[in-house]
C-alpha cells in the first residue's frame, strides 16, 4: 500500500495537473482552429471543438478545485470535498456534448464526403497534438494513481480520447487523399462512441462520491488490523467510512476492557487514532468506546 499523501501534497499534485491541462488545451486549441481553416476537414474541426470543451472543462476544474481544496470551516465543518465530485460531473456533461457533437459531424462526413485540402498542415498539427497531449496524460495518469482524484480523472478522460482522436484525424487525412473519403467522417464517429462510453464512467465514480461510498476492501482491512493489532483494544464493530474529495471519514465502536480508567481508555483510543491518521491520511477518526461487557457478540464489520 502506498503512502498516503498529507493536504498539502495532495493540494499540489492535483492544481499542477489542473494548470497543465488548460494550458496544454489552450495551445491545442490554436493549432486545431488554423488547422481546421486550412485543410476544412471534418474530423479536425471535430479535434478543435473537442478541445475547446477540454479547455473550458479544464478552466472550470482550477476553479472548482480551488473551492473542493479549501480547509473545513464554520458552515462546512466537513470541508469542501464533495465538490470535487459535482466538477467530475459537469465534466461529464461537457464530454456528453463534445461526443454528440463528434458523432453528428462524422455522420454528416460519411453521408457527403469531401476530398481534404493541405493535408500536410493537419497531419503536422496532429503529430504536435499527440506529443503534448501524451506528456499531459502522462502526468495526469502519475496524479490520478497518487490522489484517486475524481475531478482529474475526469479531465484524464478527455486527453485520453484526444490521443485516440489524433490518431484518427492522422488516419482519416491520409486515407482521406482519394483511399477512402469516408475515413474522415468514420474516426470522428468512432471517437464520439469512446467519449460517450466514458462518460458515463465518470459519471458513475462521481455518483458513488457524493452518495458516502465506503472505503476499499483494502482501506479497511487497514483500519481493522491497526485496532486488533494494539494492546488492550479487544475488537471494534459498527465500523463506517466515507470519502470527500482527498479526505477519509471513519467512525466506529471501539471495544475495551470494562476495568479501565477513562484516562486509559482514552490513551487507548489515541494511539489507535493516531495510527489509522498516519496510516490513511488525510482523515478523521471517530472512536467510541464501549465497555466490553456491553458489547454484544458481533463479528467485526
Amino acid at each position: 500500500m502506498k503512502q498516503p499523501l498529507d493536504a498539502n501534497q495532495y493540494a499540489y499534485l492535483v492544481k499542477l495537473a489542473a494548470f497543465a491541462a488548460t494550458t496544454t488545451a489552450l495551445v491545442l486549441v490554436v493549432l486545431k482552429l488554423y488547422a481546421w481553416l486550412a485543410t476544412d476537414a471534418s474530423a479536425m474541426l471535430a479535434s478543435a471543438t473537442d478541445s475547446i470543451l477540454d479547455l473550458f472543462a479544464s478552466i472550470m476544474n482550477v476553479v472548482i478545485l480551488r473551492f473542493a481544496l479549501a480547509p473545513a470551516d464554520k458552515e462546512h465543518k466537513f470541508g469542501h470535498g464533495k465538490a470535487e465530485s459535482l466538477a467530475g460531473l459537469v465534466q461529464a456533461a461537457f464530454v456528453l456534448g463534445s461526443a454528440l457533437l463528434l458523432v453528428f459531424n462524422g455522420v454528416d462526413r460519411i453521408i457527403n464526403p469531401q476530398q481534404i485540402v493541405r493535408t500536410e498542415v493537419g497531419m503536422l498539427v496532429s503529430i504536435v497534438a499527440i506529443v503534448l497531449t501524451l506528456s499531459l496524460v502522462m502526468l495526469q495518469k502519475y496524479v490520478i494513481n497518487r490522489t484517486k482524484s475524481v475531478a482529474i480523472s475526469a479531465d484524464a478522460l478527455h486527453y485520453q480520447s484526444d490521443l485516440l482522436l489524433n490518431l484518427g484525424v492522422l488516419a482519416a487525412l491520409f486515407l482521406s487523399q482519394g483511399y477512402w473519403l469516408q475515413a474522415d467522417g468514420v474516426f470522428t464517429v468512432a471517437v464520439g462512441i469512446f467519449l460517450l462510453i466514458g462518460a458515463g464512467k465518470i459519471i458513475w465514480t462521481s455518483v458513488h462520491h457524493l452518495m458516502d461510498h465506503e472505503l476499499t476492501d483494502e482501506e479497511l482491512n487497514t483500519i481493522r488490523a491497526i485496532v486488533l493489532a494494539h494492546e488492550g483494544a479487544y475488537g471494534l464493530h459498527e465500523l463506517r467510512t466515507r470519502q470527500a474529495g482527498p479526505d477519509r471519514f471513519i467512525q466506529f465502536h471501539l471495544e475495551l476492557d470494562e476495568n479501565l480508567s477513562l484516562l486509559e481508555a482514552h490513551k487507548i483510543g489515541e494511539a489507535i487514532e493516531s495510527e489509522i491518521i498516519q496510516a490513511l491520511a488525510p482523515c478523521e477518526v471517530f472512536i467510541h468506546h464501549d465497555p466490553l461487557s456491553v458489547v454484544k457478540p458481533l463479528s467485526n464489520k
